[in-house]
């Protein structure tokens, strides 16, 4: 498979958004774990997980224990970066809140460690900012996290040009996870800061979300007409298209099936021509 580079490490041109194999609609257990399995036979690299990826707050992470319990039974061989994040947290009621302060984000890497049973982790990315707390302190706790050898790479999620900017005066940032798809193409300028620092981009929701996956190619034609003329799924083309905006782009698409993540995963060798991503738009 193609690699790309996070930092001073090579991934795999496509990652594994492991999402979707914790929270509501997840296989079982062993379905879950086939499939992380089937993205490594296939040749991903790349992981990515978060502590908030469960059904509730009493599954906070759920999903970095599931990532954990795949990588330990699985039988093939090579380094794999996983990447988690933390600030999100998940209130009693079900809900979805934030916490970027220096004390949560400390307690929560302590957390992913234990959970992922590692030593360091390998990129460490803040979810969501914060508003009230400073963007500088919840990069800030992260370089220091950085510093004492518990993260070997920082990343930022859902952030803007002067955060990523800002971001950078504090800490060697690694990666930036924003949303991308054919449905959300907002984050364009963040693609074109990336490739201009030198930073991973990491398009989460690369596909449109669970619910739109399987039908990108009805709901935008040009991916489905360029699928149908070249042999492959429209979500190939999605990604190769993800993959042709710039060479620091890593998508990151969910699956919860074995089939779904093999699919994602050949798109990168799919090299779609000048002609066709015209089309794409």
């Amino acid at each position: 498979m193609n690699q790309r580079r996070i930092a001073s490490q090579s991934v795999s041109a496509i990652g594994l958004g492991a999402m979707p194999l914790s929270v509501e609609g997840r296989p079982d257990r062993a379905q879950a774990v086939r499939t992380v399995h089937a993205a490594l036979d296939a040749g991903v690299t790349l992981v990515d997980t978060a502590d908030a990826y469960g059904l509730g707050a009493d599954e906070v992470g759920h999903n970095e224990r599931l990532v954990a319990e795949a990588l330990e039974s699985w039988s093939g061989s090579g380094d794999v970066l996983v990447a988690t994040k933390g600030g999100h947290t998940r209130p009693p009621d079900d809900s979805w809140a934030l916490d970027g302060s220096r004390a949560h984000l400390r307690a929560a890497c302590e957390a992913s460690l234990r959970a992922l049973g590692v030593e360091a982790l390998g990129l460490y990315q803040l979810h969501r900012p914060d508003p009230d707390v400073p963007w500088a302190e919840s990069v800030g706790a992260l370089e220091e996290l950085r510093q004492e050898g518990k993260v070997v790479h920082v990343g930022v999620s859902n952030a803007d040009p002067d955060q990523i900017r800002e971001a950078c005066a504090i800490t060697p940032l690694a990666a930036v996870q924003n949303q991308l798809s054919p449905a959300y193409r907002s984050s364009l300028p963040e693609v074109a800061l990336c490739q201009e620092l030198g930073i991973a981009f990491l398009p989460w929701s690369p596909l449109g979300g669970m619910s739109a996956a399987a039908d990108l190619g009805k709901e935008y034609a040009a991916f489905g007409e360029v699928a149908r003329e070249r042999g492959v799924s429209a979500q190939q083309v999605c990604l190769a298209w993800l993959l042709s905006l710039a060479p620091v782009v890593i998508p990151i698409p969910g699956s919860r099936r074995p089939a779904s993540i093999v699919d994602s995963a050949a798109a990168a060798e799919l090299v779609l021509t000048p002609q066709e991503l015209a089309r794409l738009g």
